[in-house]
């Protein structure tokens, strides 16, 4: 029977229980979780595994709600239609028929300390093999295209002999003594399978309609010890850690766009001390009113652990990890009941933090998955050392490595007033569309007069054409903000009725070559050539950008290094905006070059002092190479406002600031 009651204002909790009693006679499943340092929460009742989100039995046969505790494996975002391997992990669903809640310090002192013997086998690919892997997919697939980081783990393992319960919760005191920063420490066990960690991470919440991500991204390496105020210095000025952690709000700002009809508001960043590292994080909220597996699966998963664009990144993994990942990157998935307003449904709250920094055991064989953030400057041998630092606080629990010991910041290093000066002026280069409540219009930039009024009439309908990288959510979300009816549809599914009844066609980015012979690509030149040989009005943006470039004869060649993800002034009509660039390619002019001719006319021109081309400008048409969406595009609101005014050839004062 559930301890949940629809006639009730709140969930029923068992409280005041004596934590000796209750650990003794734990028998799987079942589940302990400590959220942010709290009290530790006892989840029992029965499994059940599902194919699809849609099947997590969140109601009853009654129709009474019920909380489900879920672990959701990677596999999971086949049902987006991306690759993953399927190695078979199950959707396992935990209903809970009871809760307890133990005091934090008793449940400390009654679980068991003997260590539990595990034989290491060290990690499954070496660190020179996983260098190399380093090196192949900077080459590869950044270096050609594919996107602007990618994820790749791989996995410490080992033997277990001991009783998989007695280890689960051994290894549960463990980290709940052990490690600092942790959003949930748990362990979750079932029938023949163990999850035990300290993530530090939430994936996804929606607590009463609010939904919350907290990206997080850059690690400074300093073991035991905290870290000096002088290491926390030259971390924040790291461009390359830097650059990683916008770039993965650059992503989840994405799926926070396709959730929430106000977007996503960007705080902080935040310094998030653990045991052996520190990260810098963001926090991203919105507001939905969707039903929480449908929040769960437009976000799966997160770019911090996979990379972004997602679609590609999940190919990418798949090419070069070689093998399933189980539950790691997937999540755990709290649903738990919310009664509403009286004579309401009751929804679900859910909490789902990601499953990283956690250790799997399955038939006596132990696995430790870790990865790193491979981006344009990668160091093969940092990137390495980094999956090292992130699989020893969870080996340092089960007593592989020595002992972390819970440590305080070394004179106040992470609240030091230099510190915090340091982490808040990386906010100083970002667009404060995201950073501000988007429910009213944003400020407008320097690059045109602010307007002040919004079309009259049938709004103009805009239809957005996703190459595969889902920026056109963002892109679609700021078109909405500007007084326009926005749409996105994906390219393989628009059709010519859709372009010919749009009164703008925004062709949106993409990964990949430009100059590949690709369905997609192959769809992209029809959208773009339709809409210029019509003269009617079109916006293309950075894969799209260099199309139509290829279209109007330019060259479009690879750049001499990436520009994944980031930020450059472009100088449009003699003003300069900071834009946040994400590409391999550029379509290039001579250099000092203003105009053209062409077949469709004249075309003005704004490129780098290299000839490579930013923007392009015509007859009902304009195309950018910079994401004018992106956090990173500080003025890019006011450059989208521009050249979509240009594309409409409407006046200013149209178009919202």
């Amino acid at each position: 029977m559930s301890t949940y009651d629809v006639t009730a204002d709140a969930p029923v909790l068992l409280l005041g229980h004596d934590a000796a009693s209750v650990l003794a006679t734990l028998r799987p499943p079942f589940a302990l979780l400590a959220r942010e340092s709290g009290d530790v929460e006892v989840l029992t009742g029965d499994v059940v595994d599902v194919d699809v989100l849609d099947e997590v039995p969140l109601h009853d046969e009654a129709g009474r709600a019920q909380e489900v505790l879920a672990l959701v494996p990677f596999r999971q975002v086949r049902e987006l239609g991306f690759d993953a391997i399927d190695d078979g992990a199950p959707l396992r669903c935990l209903v809970v028929d009871e809760r307890r809640v133990l005091v934090r310090a008793e449940a400390l002192a009654a679980l068991p300390a003997e260590p539990v013997d595990v034989v290491d086998e060290g990690f499954d690919i070496d660190d020179d093999e996983y260098a190399q892997t380093v090196r192949r997919v900077v080459a590869d697939e950044i270096g050609r295209g594919s996107g602007s980081s990618f994820v790749v783990r791989r996995d410490r393992r080992g033997r277990v002999d001991a009783d998989a319960v007695t280890a689960a919760l051994t290894w549960f005191r463990s980290l709940l003594a052990t490690e600092t920063g942790a959003y949930w420490t748990f362990a979750i066990v079932t029938e023949g399978h163990v999850a035990v960690g300290a993530t530090p991470e939430v994936h996804v919440s929606v607590r009463d309609g609010e939904v919350t991500m907290t990206p997080i991204s850059g690690t400074l390496r300093h073991g035991a010890e905290p870290p000096t105020r002088e290491e926390l210095l030259e971390f924040l000025a790291s461009t390359k850690e830097t650059e990683e952690l916008f770039m993965v709000v650059d992503e989840e700002l994405k799926m926070m766009s396709a959730v929430c009809p106000d977007g996503g508001r960007v705080s902080g960043p935040f310094l998030r001390p653990m045991t052996r590292l520190t990260h810098t994080e963001y926090a991203l909220t919105g507001r939905t009113h969707l039903d929480p597996r449908d929040v769960l699966r437009a976000t799966m998963f997160a770019p911090t652990v996979t990379g972004s664009p997602m679609r590609s990144a999940c190919t990418v993994l798949t090419r070069h990890e070689g093998r399933g990942r189980g539950y790691y990157s997937g999540v755990a998935a709290l649903f738990t009941p919310r009664p509403g307003a009286k004579g309401a449904a009751i929804s679900h709250d859910l909490d789902a933090p990601i499953l990283i920094r956690t250790a799997y055991l399955a038939g006596g064989r132990l696995t430790v998955p870790a990865a790193a953030t491979i981006v344009r400057h990668s160091d093969p041998a940092l990137e390495t050392a980094e999956t090292t630092a992130k699989a020893s606080g969870v080996l340092g629990a089960l007593g592989v490595v020595p002992r972390p010991v819970r440590g305080t910041s070394r004179d106040g290093a992470h609240t030091d007033p230099g510190v915090l000066t340091a982490l808040a002026a990386r906010n100083a280069r970002l667009a404060s569309f995201w950073l501000e409540d988007q429910g009213t219009p944003a400020t407008a930039g320097p690059v045109d007069a602010p307007a002040t009024t919004v079309p009259v009439g049938r709004p103009t309908h805009a239809v957005v054409v996703d190459a595969e990288d889902a920026f056109t959510t963002m892109l679609a979300h700021q078109l909405r903000h500007l007084g326009l009816e926005a749409v996105v549809v994906p390219w393989d599914a628009v059709t010519d009725d859709d372009l010919d009844t749009a009164d703008l066609v925004v062709a949106g980015p993409g990964p990949g070559d430009p100059r590949d012979g690709s369905p997609r690509l192959a769809r992209l030149h029809d959208v773009v050539g339709r809409r210029l040989a019509q003269r009617r009005p079109l916006l293309a943006v950075c894969l799209s950008h260099q199309v139509v470039a290829h279209r109007l004869g330019l060259p479009v060649e690879p750049l001499p290094a990436p520009r994944q993800g980031t930020p450059l002034e472009i100088d449009l009509d003699g003003q300069r905006a900071l834009v946040g660039f994400y590409n391999t390619f550029a379509a290039y002019v001579a250099p000092g070059t203003e105009a053209l001719t062409t077949d469709v006319g004249e075309v003005r021109v704004a490129a780098g002092a290299a000839g490579e081309v930013h923007v392009l400008r015509g007859e009902a048409f304009a195309s950018v190479q910079g994401h004018l969406e992106s956090v990173l595009s500080r003025d890019g609101l006011a450059v989208l406002r521009t050249l979509v005014r240009h594309a409409l050839a409407v006046p200013p004062g149209v178009l919202a600031a």
